[in-house]
């Protein structure tokens, strides 16, 4: 008799637990759904500040100036004027071998021949869960020694993608300032901001890592570089609709977050393997530009504000039309 008390009072409270699930995720729902109304504005465009990842066969060897000429034709009629190309990643002391950079120098030269005006980043990076470890003192200075000696290959910047990097991390603030001194133009890739309250510990509850970065630890990653690109992709809603709201609320919250004299990027989904085919159908460059372009409506004009594309071997087509159609008409 107690037994099937207790067993029915743990099924009332597993229901309980349910609807107030359910219920969240409707509201949830909802509010993404709202941001994604609305037409945006005429201007709310690519102002020329776009950015683009680039795989790793532009500096092992793999890709020629013949390449970069091709790649060139087709980002002269973009917005595109910041490359991150990959470059790494560290080994899991922090160390960056050279080796994996060989033709760096000579990509670096192909992209000032055909593209002037064009800026250069070495992407590096490396997970930090179960790898690198960021709070190793002399990983942090392998980390450092690396970065200064890729950007002797000619490389205009430093692109960091260290994934992932829990909120309030003081250790990756600190491999920030530091790089300064070796990178005069210093991006991030970051997490996507907690869209609303209570949202980051219950995601580092279901994960065991943060998803999101707090609003103040965002601007203090922001305050230590030139350039922020949000990775606004992988987001795990199964309608367009609600990708595109949640891409609307990033780009919002980052606009009020960012000082207008620092590059925002927001980054958007050229690829197609997010493992489930309704991620594929949800996320898409389309939706990503739309729900920028909501945003900038809503904050007002912006001129270093623009989409960063991942990633350029995954592109298709329809991705690139995409961009032209959506962002750059």
């Amino acid at each position: 008799m107690i037994a099937r008390t207790v067993i029915r009072r743990g099924l009332r409270l597993l229901a309980l637990a349910l609807v107030v699930v359910v219920g969240l995720a409707g509201l949830l729902a909802a509010a993404l759904r709202l941001q994604f109304t609305g037409d945006a504005a005429a201007w709310a465009k690519s102002t020329g500040h776009d950015a683009l990842w680039l795989g790793h066969a532009w500096v092992d060897g793999r890709r020629t100036e013949a390449d970069a000429e091709r790649l060139a034709a087709r980002l002269r009629a973009t917005g595109v004027r910041d490359l991150y190309v990959h470059s790494g990643p560290f080994e899991l002391d922090g160390r960056l071998d050279p080796a994996k950079y060989p033709n760096a120098g000579n990509f670096v030269m192909w992209v000032r021949k055909h593209l002037p005006g064009v800026r250069v980043s070495a992407w590096l990076g490396q997970s930090v869960e179960d790898g690198l470890d960021l709070d190793d003192p002399k990983a942090r200075e392998n980390v450092l020694a690396g970065a200064a000696a890729v950007m002797r290959a000619g490389f205009d910047g430093v692109h960091y993608d260290f994934e992932p990097v829990g909120d309030g991390d003081e250790e990756f603030l600190d491999l920030l300032e530091r790089t300064r001194r070796h990178a005069p133009l210093l991006s991030v890739a970051t997490p996507q901001i907690e869209p609303y309250p209570l949202m980051r510990p219950a995601a580092r509850v279901a994960l065991g890592h943060d998803k999101y970065w707090s609003r103040g630890y965002f601007s203090q990653v922001v305050a230590r570089v030139d350039q922020v690109a949000i990775m606004t992709y992988d987001v795990g809603v199964p309608l367009a609709s609600l990708y595109g709201g949640f891409v609307a609320r990033q780009a919002g919250l980052a606009l009020d977050l960012v000082p207008e004299t620092k590059d925002l990027f927001v980054g958007a989904p050229a690829y197609h393997d997010h493992g489930m085919p309704w991620l594929d159908g949800a996320e898409s460059v389309a939706t990503a530009a739309e729900g920028a372009g909501l945003a900038l409506t809503g904050h007002g004009r912006r001129e270093r504000f623009g989409l960063a594309l991942y990633v350029d071997f995954a592109a298709t087509e329809d991705d690139w039309r995409e961009y032209m159609t959506h962002w750059m008409a």
